[in-house]
């Protein structure tokens, strides 16, 4: 069991939901409540992570992080590293990754939130913050929660884009699913069986844990 890897995968998976996680309930909520210029476009963006296979998705942010481009030079620049085959840049392509795991379930949660709630909080005088953290957050959580579960979960198993941008460097980019691949092709199938059940029951305990935090949340504002 390559337990560096392990903790890389869950300090990734962390990682991703904690920075990931605010920017899906703000855009999510943005794209189900406001109607502007654009909208279509940035949706198709938010989903693009879905339809690109991970080798072109990784390929574009492995030149977009290189030492050629500004944000690559940027970096170089702050750090004297590269971006491309580091944790941060591994951290960030994973970030644009699970964009539409993270938002697209918010946005569906806060699109079905009736038009009438909003409109009878604004006629009580609620501020807007007010009427979000005590009526939209709460009626919003199972898919907040669902944006959760998919974003730490595809994190854990991402293999293409982590291989295109991050490499395979021990204690830095490789991750299990790495791992899991470095031991298949050492025909150890013993070791990348080990792997993959840790992987297998880390999914299913997150799953288990949020579905039951998600209906105790549930029933609490029944």
């Amino acid at each position: 069991m390559d337990w560096t890897a392990f903790t890389l995968s869950i300090q990734l998976g962390a990682g991703t939901l904690a920075l990931l996680l605010p920017i899906g309930v703000a855009l999510g909520r943005t794209l189900a409540v406001h109607r502007f210029a654009g909208k279509g476009i940035v949706e198709a963006l938010v989903a693009l992570p879905l339809v690109l296979p991970p080798t072109v998705l990784g390929f574009y942010l492995l030149v977009a992080f290189g030492g050629r481009s500004p944000l690559g030079r940027f970096f170089a620049s702050l750090t004297s590293q590269s971006l491309a085959f580091s944790f941060e840049g591994l951290l960030l392509a994973s970030l644009l990754v699970n964009l539409p795991f993270a938002v697209q379930p918010i946005q569906r949660a806060f699109e079905s939130i009736p038009v009438d709630v909003r409109e009878a909080a604004a006629c009580c005088g609620m501020p807007w913050w007010r009427a979000w953290l005590a009526i939209e957050l709460p009626l919003a959580w199972p898919g907040i929660v669902t944006a959760a579960v998919l974003t730490f979960a595809h994190t854990l198993g991402e293999f293409g884009v982590v291989l295109m941008v991050g490499g395979n460097i021990p204690a830095e980019t490789r991750t299990l699913s790495i791992a899991i691949y470095d031991r298949m092709q050492a025909f150890d199938d013993r070791g990348a069986g080990i792997m993959a059940a840790m992987l297998l029951i880390v999914a299913l305990a997150t799953l288990a844990i949020t579905n039951a935090l998600s209906r105790r949340v549930g029933r609490r504002h029944a």
